[in-house]
């Protein structure tokens, strides 16, 4: 599929993540963790405003499962979708 290998992440005893790039801005993050059973964990997408998104799927009546938390590389929030689908939501670095 012309995915590169980005970056790689040792979670040590708690798995470790593969970034694969694609074209433009696309990626694939492969989450290895040797206590869940393979499968799709979510979809994750860039927001330019991650407080205004959640507003407004909020209002349209969309699911947030997990409100805004800090991670390592900013902010990351779960919403998810009308067939439960989890969808990442993290603020785009420009």
């Amino acid at each position: 599929m012309g995915f590169k290998v980005d970056s790689e992440y040792d979670l040590g005893p708690h798995g470790r993540i593969t970034l694969l790039k694609g074209e433009g801005d696309t990626f694939i993050e492969l989450i290895s963790n040797p206590v869940h059973e393979p499968g799709l964990f979510s979809v994750g997408m860039e927001v330019d405003d991650l407080e205004g998104t959640l507003n407004e799927l909020k209002s349209r009546g969309a699911g947030v499962t997990m409100e805004p938390v800090k991670i390592s590389v900013g902010y990351l929030a779960f919403i998810e979708d009308p067939n439960g689908v989890r969808i990442a939501l993290i603020p785009a670095h420009r």
